[in-house]
């Protein structure tokens, strides 16, 4: 049983420029007081900048969990606010976000969530740190975040449990695809064995597989 610390979301915003040209993004988030709606594809408040890559039914809500977000705290030497630099809709406590089963599903408050695919960063995360080497320290640190599909619509709030309701017998976790997209090929075969990978991804990973 774990617990959602903060509801955080976000809209577009200028976070800096790339080649000269200004570069929107919704990834700076704030906490949210009192309950939260969840449905459709996102979290009540929240905004994606970019609809090509970022959001939509497969990424429709992301959660990261305090303990990865301590750990960048003492590694960056700087304070790693809530839903402020990593971007999370879901700030999670005593959930394992990184070790999630692909599939898995949480029953938040009266809304129940999928577990889906890792977050795979664009130069985006490297302008909200400042920092041009954070995407690869962020592929190499192994703690991406678990993206969430919507199963039931409902509300969310600060202090509500988050309880597994299902996890599936495979082995196929978060970490592992962040891993075989980012740092091993190899592994990219085995992560086939997710029913529950979104469809784009698995094809994806299937022509690159062979």
């Amino acid at each position: 049983m774990g617990e959602l610390l903060s509801v955080n979301v976000g809209q577009p915003a200028p976070i800096g420029t790339r080649k000269g040209q200004p570069v929107g993004s919704a990834i700076r988030k704030r906490p949210v007081d009192g309950r939260v709606r969840v449905e459709g594809v996102n979290v009540a408040g929240d905004r994606q900048a970019d609809w090509r890559v970022h959001g939509g039914p497969d990424k429709a809500v992301y959660a990261y969990a305090r303990e990865d977000g301590d750990w960048w705290a003492r590694e960056l030497e700087r304070e790693i606010p809530a839903g402020e630099l990593f971007g999370e809709n879901l700030t999670t406590r005593g959930i394992d976000c990184t070790n999630a089963v692909i599939g898995e599903r949480w029953r938040i408050g009266t809304t129940l969530l999928e577990v889906c695919q890792p977050r795979i960063p664009c130069f985006k995360l490297g302008l909200r740190f400042d920092d041009p080497k954070m995407l690869k320290r962020f592929a190499q640190a192994s703690r991406p975040g678990a993206y969430l599909r919507i199963v039931e619509e409902g509300e969310i709030g600060a202090g509500d449990a988050i309880a597994v309701e299902q996890r599936p017998d495979h082995d196929v976790t978060i970490r592992l695809v962040a891993d075989a997209l980012l740092l091993d090929e190899t592994l990219l075969k085995r992560t086939l064995n997710a029913p529950a990978l979104p469809e784009s991804l698995r094809g994806w990973i299937e022509q690159r597989a062979e």
